[in-house]
């Protein structure tokens, strides 16, 4: 196995946490972000990803407050910040906390950006460009989306590995067989933590409307064998129980156990509630924390 592969697998444990509401430019916040990120390392959580689109810049809050906690991007969108800027941005951020910094870059969405246009090579040019910066961004230091099998082989060829959004453990054990043994392979996983099963679903159904909207996911989705009757009123109950861990602690673990199983090296968990753009969950991060026996980088 590739040994800067595996170190990264290393530094971000078996399970890491996904958020959205951890990434924010406004300054109102970032003691909160702050104080959050220092208690998930005190709990164990060895990797942060940033969810709803960052820059490099909104990990600095959480680098800050943490002394071995990686941050990572989930994703930077490549149509929003030139590459020229992020690689030395990166350099700048790594050589202030400690390499601790990891670049998570994908291609977003047509709905997001009207510059939307042959993401493959799109990606493909941004990487060389990353390559080609004043000072690079090495490879095993950054990651790609990947759904398809063109990007999943591109994430294994000029990256460490691929960080997948929405996905299921069939899709895993897929996107292992396309990485081969060395690369990285961090899924993200849906939580809902709630014994309610209605309620559960019903905040479930509510998030996951916006994504059934865009094709990207709903196109990976029809591989897996989901069809558009499963992408109406917020997604069937098939759907959701196959990209979601709906009920309790013990629920999350078994699933989480279903997608390292298959193949990840990392499972990021992203806590769904009402609001999960702007709510930091800590009571659930500490339920996690302790239902999977955090400590130091074991998951």
């Amino acid at each position: 196995m590739d040994t800067t592969r595996s170190a990264l697998a290393h530094d971000l444990g078996r399970i890491g946490i996904w958020s959205g509401a951890l990434n924010s430019t406004d300054p109102a916040r970032r003691g909160v972000i702050a104080d959050a990120a220092a208690e998930l390392e005190s709990l164990g959580y060895a990797a942060v990803w940033l969810g709803a689109s960052p820059g490099v810049a909104q990990a600095i809050p959480l680098l800050e407050a943490t002394s071995r906690l990686t941050v990572l991007t989930g994703i930077l969108s490549i149509w929003d910040h030139a590459p020229e800027t992020v690689a030395a941005e990166f350099a700048q951020i790594n050589e202030a906390h400690g390499n601790r910094f990891v670049l998570g870059l994908g291609v977003s969405h047509s709905a997001a950006t009207p510059r939307y246009r042959r993401p493959f090579t799109a990606m493909t040019d941004y990487l060389t460009a990353l390559d080609a910066a004043g000072t690079p961004v090495p490879a095993d230091r950054r990651v790609l989306a990947a759904l398809g099998p063109r990007m999943l082989r591109l994430s294994a060829d000029r990256a460490a590995g691929a960080h997948p959004y929405l996905v299921t453990p069939e899709h895993t054990a897929q996107a292992r067989a396309t990485l081969g043994a060395d690369a990285l392979l961090a899924p993200e996983l849906k939580v809902v933590l709630d014994d309610d099963p209605a309620r559960a679903r019903a905040t479930a159904r509510e998030y996951l409307a916006f994504y059934l909207r865009l094709p990207n996911y709903t196109n990976n989705l029809d591989r897996l064998g989901f069809e558009d009757a499963d992408y109406r009123d917020g997604g069937s109950d098939r759907l959701l129980d196959a990209v979601f861990a709906l009920g309790s602690v013990d629920t999350v673990r078994a699933r989480a156990r279903e997608f390292l199983d298959a193949g990840a090296d990392h499972l990021c968990l992203q806590v769904v509630t009402a609001d999960p753009l702007h709510d930091i969950p800590l009571g659930a991060f500490r339920d996690l924390a302790d239902g999977f026996g955090l400590s130091g980088h074991d998951g």
